[in-house]
């Protein structure tokens, strides 16, 4: 299939996604949607054929423009955010579509069923999301294990993978930290970042470690416990961590939860979570309605980080100017998980082809 064909083709399947999209998928269950439709990505990655030519006719990696960050070279600054991947099972199938990186989990150190459903609700009129997930998640262990077999198989380390970890719901804030410890562990040698949760707010008090004084023994117990996976596993790198952080926290909060990454040497901070600065009931908004406060954030970040630390934008992308919206304020990479829901599988490659165009 030559270039021209594969433009035609991609874009025939972009409306047609969203004709499906206005006259069938809004009438499917959220959560149940995004299961099916998760299932069928990872199923066509899983032949590698059948991945490739999907990766040619979405146009996965053209024109978009390589970012350095992490010791990696990214293909592009656009990745996924955490909260679509929840157990590392679909790592191929999502950089099949164009995604230059995959933030898996988030993942706890014991497996958890999540909060009652439903718990995920569309905002049409917004084109965003609210959840109250709660990190169903299948645990550290298994998530280990699915990473351990995507790191073995052929070109197992070309896709960049951040692991972001969080406390089960049953765990008291006073212990958490040693939840943080034993997922790090688990899943350190296996990650190309990982990102310390602090910030959903589906799981009760979770909100309330972002405070500086439960937040440093959180981060701490993470880069002790990042530290022994890594030298179990050989690798003797340190791994980059950062902490996300929610976009209800007071500027003077965003400045010492900066001032603290810099302190303890983390890698960055991604900004920002979803959003209870709405009247809708349980959880968390995410989409549009972020973008406005997602960017003071970054921007406030970068004036107090200064140019070394990594910031990952997030927040209500959907075009590729967001993309530069973000970039232009000072993230270093950006991530998205709504747009990618109303856009379809198409979305990631668009983007970043355009934005690199």
């Amino acid at each position: 299939m030559n270039q021209a064909a594969a433009r035609r083709s991609s874009t025939l399947a972009y409306v047609l996604y969203h004709a499906l999209f206005k006259a069938v998928f809004v009438h499917f269950d959220p959560e149940k949607a995004h299961t099916g439709a998760f299932r069928g990505i990872r199923a066509v990655a899983a032949v590698p054929p059948l991945r490739a030519l999907v990766r040619k006719v979405v146009g996965a990696g053209r024109g978009s423009q390589p970012v350095h960050a992490f010791g990696r070279t990214f293909p592009g600054p656009l990745g996924v955010a955490a909260g679509f991947d929840k157990d590392a099972r679909g790592v191929r199938g999502l950089t099949m579509l164009g995604f230059s990186f995959v933030e898996v989990g988030t993942i706890t150190r014991r497996p958890q069923p999540g909060n009652d459903k439903p718990r995920l609700w569309r905002l049409l009129d917004q084109r965003a999301l609210r959840n109250a997930m709660g990190f169903n998640n299948h645990g550290a262990e298994a998530a280990a294990r699915t990473l351990r077999k995507l790191r073995a198989g052929r070109h197992g380390w070309e896709p960049i993978v951040g692991v972001n970890i969080g406390k089960n719901k049953v765990t008291p804030a006073a212990e958490a930290p040693e939840d943080y410890r034993a997922a790090a562990q688990l899943l350190a040698p296996y990650a190309d970042y990982m990102v310390i949760n602090v910030s959903s707010p589906n799981t009760p008090g979770l909100r309330d470690l972002q405070a500086v004084e439960a937040l440093e023994p959180i981060i701490q117990a993470t880069q002790e416990g990042a530290a022994a996976g890594r030298r179990e596993a050989a690798r003797p790198d340190d791994l980059p961590i950062l902490v996300k952080i929610a976009p209800d926290l007071s500027d003077e909060d965003v400045d010492a939860v900066a001032d603290l990454a810099v302190r303890l040497g983390l890698a960055g901070l991604v900004a920002v979570n979803t959003t209870v600065a709405h009247d809708l009931g349980a959880g968390g908004v995410s989409g549009p309605p972020l973008k406005a406060r997602g960017l003071a954030v970054v921007r406030r970040l970068r004036d107090r980080l200064g140019e070394g630390p990594v910031i990952i934008g997030v927040g209500g992308i959907t075009t590729p100017d967001d993309v530069r919206d973000y970039l232009a304020a000072g993230a270093t990479l950006v991530q998205a998980y709504t747009a990618f829901i109303y856009e379809g599988p198409l979305w990631p490659s668009r983007v970043q082809r355009l934005r690199g165009g």
